[in-house]
């Protein structure tokens, strides 16, 4: 749906940007299904330099906190590249808030649960993502339930 006007090729581009950002946060949750399934990794190659970069301390929220002034708040950049940074940033949000449960999870059971949170969170964020990015890319804005609705009452 594009209700907010027409978006050009570079505004398509510049709106699947933000989402390597999630994929650089849900790295770590991949760990079990990426020794179970090696092949995983190559398609992480192409991030690893962001990889590194993130790991710098404070980087993602220095980040963060960029992109949501600068680019989320800026009513100059167009609806279609605010509303794809402002969702990312929400998947990067609930990536946090699901490594906190993970902590909680970890005191009250065993491995078994941390393995299976841990590759449900990783499998639910890769596929947010690829849906997000083949929306953008289409031109369309991507729909994913609550959250959506909550980029829509931040990026008027």
């Amino acid at each position: 749906m594009t209700w907010r006007g027409s978006t050009t090729v570079k505004d398509r581009i510049l709106a699947c940007l933000p989402y390597f950002l999630p994929l650089v946060a849900v790295y770590g949750y991949g760990g079990f299904l990426i020794r179970q399934f090696p092949f995983l990794e190559i398609l992480f190659r192409p991030i690893a330099p962001l990889l590194e970069i993130y790991r710098i301390p404070y980087v993602g929220l220095l980040i963060f906190i960029g992109l949501f002034i600068f680019v989320v708040r800026n009513e100059k950049i167009s609806h279609f590249i605010r509303f794809n940074t402002m969702q990312s940033l929400l998947l990067g949000i609930s990536i946090f808030l699901c490594g906190i449960l993970m902590q909680i999870v970890a005191i009250i059971s065993g491995q078994f649960a941390i393995q299976t949170l841990s590759t449900t969170v990783f499998l639910g964020i890769i596929v947010a993502v690829v849906y997000s990015l083949a929306q953008s890319l289409m031109g369309r804005y991507a729909e994913i339930p609550t959250i959506s609705d909550a980029v829509y009452m931040q990026v008027r």
